[in-house]
């Protein structure tokens, strides 16, 4: 990044970090295809929990694997995705789809979980720039908890959000972190 990042708006910021992501995601389409398509809704949750649960550790302590937290939250925005296709789709018995269905419907949510942004920067301003990158992380983890309980619950809820919204927000909260992550002051 360059130091006029800090200049950009935030729609800009999110879409060049939501570009990184999707680059890192498209390059592993490359690799493995939609290998994904197999995963049930459950194993992304844990998959997303997995990933939060090691950037709260490298926050809270010293690496033994040289990966950066970065990578972490770009792959919690890449998993959040993956969520909302699985959510859509179901899983398969198999990579299902190719290449180009597989980017378009991750350009789709990417576009969906943008509008959110748009609409909740709308409502709260820039409050998130504000935050520390931790509480990303706890806000994630707690996303991710309740995700948990609405499985645990058949997919219902009484009088809250569901998975979907809580993926969406997961995938902003990680595009933030990213943000604030690459921003030069």
């Amino acid at each position: 990044m360059t130091a006029s990042t800090s200049t950009l708006s935030t729609i800009q910021q999110f879409d060049r970090a939501l570009a990184r992501c999707r680059e890192v995601f498209i390059g592993k389409l490359g690799d493995y295809g939609a290998s994904w398509r197999i995963m049930r809704p459950r194993s992304i949750t844990d998959q997303l929990y997995i990933k939060a649960k090691r950037i709260r550790t490298l926050e809270e302590g010293e690496a033994m694997v040289a990966e950066g937290i970065l990578g972490e939250f770009m792959a919690i925005v890449n998993y959040g995705i993956i969520g909302l296709i699985q959510l859509r789709l179901g899983y398969a018995d198999e990579a299902d789809i190719d290449s180009a269905r597989a980017a378009a419907l991750y350009d789709e949510y990417a576009a969906a979980a943008r509008s959110l942004m748009e609409a909740k920067t709308h409502d709260y301003g820039d409050a998130w720039r504000g935050m520390r990158i931790n509480s990303y992380t706890d806000f994630i983890l707690t996303k991710l908890q309740r995700i948990k309980e609405i499985e645990g619950n058949g997919g219902r809820t009484a009088v809250s959000e569901g998975i979907d919204s809580n993926y969406m927000d997961i995938i902003n909260y990680a595009v933030f972190a990213i943000i604030k992550l690459t921003e030069v002051d």
